[in-house]
């Protein structure tokens, strides 16, 4: 009775083809001592494919232009042959097909395809990877591979260990030689499909793959597990590594999870193997709409940079993976998160990459959402638009990261309250979102009667996510706003530790030591950061302040020369800069800058408030400049923006003593000791302008002024000392009888 097909799955899981080995034409002994682990024979091989024919589809295992939706559960947009396409198999039993062997003509045979125990095994593996059933999927996996011995099994079963973190034997498996592919003759039963067929047709071709594997030669062990070939296998045999893309790739990165550094950048090379050639670049389209595996090669080189501290290579590996594809959305959050580019390397950057050709019909949404993603220093009308276009023509107003973009540039105006609405609306249709919990954490520390939630967010995020750094990063900000600096800056060294390129945690760590006057500390925290985050500005500015309150000025001067050079937009950077032009004595361009600074912050809409100390350091150059009204002016304003500012009133008072207003400065000198009355310059001060109020002759105007009217009121006192006593006179003094008038003339 014939077997019944299961019923279809969407998840239809098409082959990739398998080239004959490069390595192949090699002489060699041992495959685990001779075999370069290098990739540019993986190359030569791709291009001397290339070369051969146009019509030879077998170069797309070595192709890196094409993605990994060939191997994976996902339909391919590759035509199928028509006689493995039978409707009487289940599509994930179609996985293994042609993965790894060559199209040859042998598509004549279409009767009707009969199920057997390797094909239900695949269905089982792949729909148990759909379950997140990793045990059942290698359990399964690995007696396919004993029967079939097909490289494409063996790939899937070294996913299948990669996902249940078995880096060890997924890289092993990878490694180890597999047949190639020959040129077809007359031998006895082939496998196909994990079924082993004769010329005869339909159920009569089918044997016991038990019975026959027992049967085939095997591969003997060396020592040390090494794999010994005898001279006439050495031509029939290729690790998967040496046959497709992708499984170098997988093997990188098991290494590199395993911290083999050194096996990693053998296995994926120095630099990219394919740039210069023909088939690779960014104009160079991928083939199946997915994202090239060249691409994710240069991606994790990236990461391997880093593991080896090197930065700017890292760089460069991130740079070119996304301009090999720009959905690789991994290298562009590594080199936004990371700061490895200025603001304006980052906009130049991501304006040119070339989203039409390499994602036609979506290239503009992509460019947008990158956009959103960027720096918000300058270019504020463009992101304004972006975000703008973004919510109103994609519907994306309350998507996470599109509100992040919002709460980002209120964060750079330091409009914290209104930052915080924004981030509490992302946490509320995210429990976490890594790029809007720096921000959240940071608006609760600046806005004091969010301590407490401080607090209780720490403890929460410690108890869901302890072994996220973000949450260790919470508790050190707590302990931050409690000026509890050294438990700070335990908990800010644990993060560090734990996420090594986690900036904000870098940045509070100098913050702790700045704020408990550890100002060379501090320094050291801040260069350390500079280094690790090359495109950030804040550690070279924090730097520059350090240096300014140590008094270095010529070191605070090239600090924050360099930080402007890298960032020409930030206002408070004008400010420090402006700050020590005032140091140095030039208060004409330090005016300058301050009103730069305000300006500047207007542009962006930032938070008045914010700005009050530079309003105060403006009117104190204008003060210096003699430009007295304009300096009134200005620390008007800074009352305006806080009435209790006792420093703004206390300069206020001197403006007023230097105009002759003796009673107006007096009176701003009181008021500002009443809000800080051990201010030792303001009680001197007032007992200055006392003491000149004194001491201070009136005019001749002023004098007769007030004698005229010193002797008007005595005038009226008398008049009224002689009404009361003519009620008393005795009756023999006349009544209209006036004393004498006194002589005023």
């Amino acid at each position: 009775m014939p077997s019944t097909p299961p019923p279809s799955n969407p998840f239809s899981i098409p082959p990739i083809p398998r080239l004959p080995s490069p390595s192949g034409s090699r002489i060699r002994g041992s495959i685990g001592s001779t075999f370069s682990f290098g990739p540019q024979n993986l190359v030569d091989s791709y291009l001397d494919a290339n070369a051969s024919t146009i019509s030879n589809t077998t170069t797309s295992t070595l192709d890196p232009n094409r993605s990994i939706l060939p191997a994976s559960p996902q339909r391919s947009p590759r035509k199928h042959r028509r006689g493995k396409s039978s409707t009487t198999r289940h599509p994930l039993a179609n996985d293994t097909t042609d993965v790894f062997q060559d199209f040859e003509d042998d598509a004549d045979d279409e009767d009707e395809y009969e199920w057997g125990m390797v094909d239900r095994m695949r269905l089982w593996r792949h729909d148990a990877l759909m379950q997140h059933l990793y045990d059942t999927a290698a359990f399964w996996g690995d007696k396919i591979l004993s029967w079939t011995n097909d490289a494409n099994d063996a790939f899937w079963l070294a996913q299948t260990y990669f996902m249940t973190h078995q880096y060890s034997r997924a890289e092993r498996l990878l490694t180890r030689p597999f047949a190639t592919s020959s040129t077809k003759k007359p031998q006895p039963p082939v496998q196909t499909n994990g079924h082993f067929q004769s010329t005869a047709k339909g159920k009569a071709r089918e044997y016991d793959a038990s019975q026959l594997m027992l049967s085939m030669p095997r591969l003997p062990m060396g020592p040390g597990g090494m794999i010994e070939l005898p001279e006439d296998m050495q031509d029939r045999v290729s690790r998967l590594v040496d046959m497709s893309v992708a499984c170098r790739y997988l093997a990188a990165l098991c290494q590199i999870r395993q911290g083999n550094w050194a096996a990693a950048t053998e296995m994926l090379g120095e630099a990219n193997p394919f740039n210069g050639s023909a088939g690779s670049g960014p104009a160079v389209p991928n083939v199946d709409g997915g994202i090239k595996v060249e691409a994710s090669m240069c991606h994790l080189r990236g990461i391997l940079m880093l593991k080896l501290n090197r930065g700017d290579q890292a760089k460069q590996c991130f740079m070119e993976a996304l301009a090999l594809d720009v959905k690789c959305y991994d290298s562009f959050e590594q080199l936004i998160s990371s700061e490895m580019m200025t603001p304006d390397e980052e906009w130049n950057f991501v304006q040119g990459l070339a989203y039409a050709s390499q994602a036609p019909q979506d290239a503009e949404f992509v460019q947008l959402i990158y956009t959103a993603r960027l720096r918000k220093y300058k270019h504020a009308t463009e992101h304004a638009l972006t975000r703008q276009r973004l919510v109103d023509e994609y519907g994306l107003g309350d998507n996470p990261d599109v509100l992040f973009s919002f709460a980002d540039a209120l964060y750079s105006n330091f409009r914290w309250a209104d930052c915080f609405a924004i981030t509490t609306r992302i946490l509320g249709l995210v429990s976490i979102h890594n790029q809007t919990m720096p921000l959240h954490i940071a608006c609760m520390y600046h806005l004091s009667h969010l301590h407490s939630r401080l607090f209780i967010l720490a403890h929460e995020l410690v108890d869901r996510e302890p072994e996220n750094a973000i949450s260790w990063y919470a508790v050190g900000v707590w302990y931050l706003s409690n000026k509890k600096w050294a438990e700070a800056r335990q908990y800010f060294s644990k993060t560090s530790l734990m996420d090594p390129r986690f900036g904000p945690a870098w940045i509070a760590f100098g913050h702790t030591f700045a704020l408990e006057g550890e100002h060379d500390h501090a320094v050291t925290a801040y260069s350390t950061c500079a280094r690790m985050f090359t495109g950030s500005h804040l550690p070279l500015m924090f730097v520059g302040m350090e240096h300014i309150m140590l008094s270095n000025h010529s070191l605070a001067d090239e600090a924050l020369e360099a930080a402007y050079t890298m960032c020409d937009g930030d206002p408070l950077l004008l400010n420090e800069q402006a700050v020590m032009a005032y140091n140095h004595g030039d208060f004409q361009k330090a005016a300058r800058l301050f009103q730069s600074a305000l300006d500047l912050a207007q542009v962006t809409q930032s938070s008045q408030k914010a700005w009050a100390t530079t309003y105060l350091n403006l009117g104190t150059c204008y003060r210096k400049l003699k430009r007295l009204e304009e300096a009134r002016a200005s620390y008007q304003k800074v009352l305006e923006l806080d009435a209790r500012h006792s420093m703004a009133l206390g300069l206020l008072g001197i403006v007023h003593h230097l105009m002759g207003n003796l009673d107006k400065a007096i009176v701003k000198y009181h008021e500002a000791l009443s809000i800080d009355p051990i201010n030792a310059h303001m009680l001197e001060l007032l007992n200055t302008a006392l003491e000149s109020s004194v001491v201070l002759m009136p005019s001749p105007e002023t004098y007769d002024a007030e004698f005229k009217q010193a002797m008007k009121a005595l005038k009226a006192k008398y008049a009224r000392f002689y009404s009361k006593g003519k009620e008393k006179a005795p009756a023999d003094v006349p009544v209209d009888a006036a004393p004498d008038e006194m002589n005023l003339g």
